[in-house]
Order: structure tokens, then sequence, then C-alpha cells
């Protein structure tokens, strides 16, 4: 699963390398090295122009009374994803990125579970593939949530974790968020890709606590 992961590039930065059009409410955006699930991160949609808005993380279905689905649907596996009845309606008309520059995974060891960071070599953005709904809380306010779709890994990856995020590419990007001119059938193909290009180092076991966000989380301990 892909339950940590990293957003610490800055704005600008961002929205050029994913030629971001809009970016609603700007002023909520910090960057962070330790993003938990029900934290709120940016999340790209496309509604003729690409558009950034903050969704948090833990995927609330419409027709949920309350939020206590959220904490099982912050990952959605990429092989079930249109036997769920959860995730299949959404894969219509709710499709995402979502904006991320690493994430972390724990190997299981004899011992302990050891946390490793995954990233680009580049530093370049890993925009995740995701699913978005919106929820209406008791007082009728708009929740607005996603979830991160994963997959098996790439094989330099499998012995730390047997789950890995859809990391999409620039080129089909557009073809993953723009469902009036992509249909499901041509999304779908893109959760079958695998980042080849990433790489992992073990952390400390600093960034367990979501409470510690700071650059010492993507620190290498080797």
């Amino acid at each position: 699963m892909c339950g940590r992961k990293t957003i610490t590039r800055d704005m600008l930065s961002i929205i050029e390398e994913l030629a971001i059009d809009e970016w609603q409410d700007p002023d909520s955006y910090f960057p962070s090295y330790n993003v938990a699930p029900t934290q709120v991160t940016p999340i790209l949609v496309y509604n003729g122009k690409r558009i950034v808005t903050p969704m948090r993380w833990g995927l609330i279905p419409n027709w949920a009374k309350d939020e206590k689905m959220a904490s099982r649907m912050i990952n959605a596996r990429a092989e079930t994803i249109m036997e769920k009845p959860s995730f299949k309606n959404l894969m219509h008309r709710n499709r995402c990125v979502v904006i991320a520059d690493g994430y972390y995974e724990w190997k299981k060891t004899e011992t302990e579970r050891q946390p490793y960071y995954i990233h680009h070599p580049n530093g370049k953005l890993l925009p995740m593939a995701g699913l978005w709904d919106q929820w209406r809380n008791p007082e009728g306010k708009p929740v607005l949530s996603y979830t991160v779709i994963t997959t098996t890994p790439q094989s330099e990856l499998a012995h730390i974790h047997n789950r890995m995020p859809v990391i999409l590419t620039r080129d089909n990007i557009e073809t993953w968020i723009d469902w009036k001119q992509n249909t499901v059938k041509a999304a779908l193909p893109l959760l079958t890709q695998r980042e080849s290009a990433l790489t992992a180092y073990p952390v400390s076991l600093f960034v367990n606590s979501p409470k510690n966000n700071s650059p010492d989380c993507i620190l290498s301990i080797i």
C-alpha cells in the first residue's frame, strides 16, 4: 500500500512541471515531508483546463453516512478497480492526479519495519493516478477526498513491499484526467504501467510519526 508520501516542491515549480492552468486556494498549500492519510494535499483534475484543488487523503464516497470509510480507502488496487462499485463509477468522471515527489514504504524484517524513501533520482514529481469524490458532511459542507491507485511494484522495489502507486508520465497525464476526451477503456491501460526509474534508500524511524515533518524524514541512514 501507499500510506505516506512527500510533496516538498514549491508551488511555482509544480505549476511549471505539470502545466497547471489554475491553482485553487493556493494559501492552503505547504510543502510536506510526511503526508499522512486524512491530511489535505493538492490534487490535479481536469475541467477544460488543468486545475489543482485541495483534497483530503482517504476517499469518502458520496453515498457514505459518515467519514469512517476514509481510513479504509486510502488506496485502490488497479487490478480490481472495475469490480468495486466505490471505484468503478468514479473511473468515468472522477480520475485525478495525486501530486507527490516521493513516498515511503516499510519493509518487514524479523525484528522491525524499516522505512524506505522512494523517489525519482533527479527529483522529478511522481504524478500518482487517483480517484476523487465529493461527500457532504452532516452540516451540508462539501468534502473533497481521494484515493491513490496501486499496482504490483517494479522488480527493484519488490523486496521492500508488494505494492506501489501507479505513476503517470507527462505524456499520459492528459489521457488519465481528461475524462471527456478519454473513456475508461482508454484510461485503464495506464494502470498497468510501472515507473522503472525510481530509487529507494532506508530512512530513520523518525518518519514513523506523522507529527514529524522536516527534511530529516528523507535523510538516508546508509
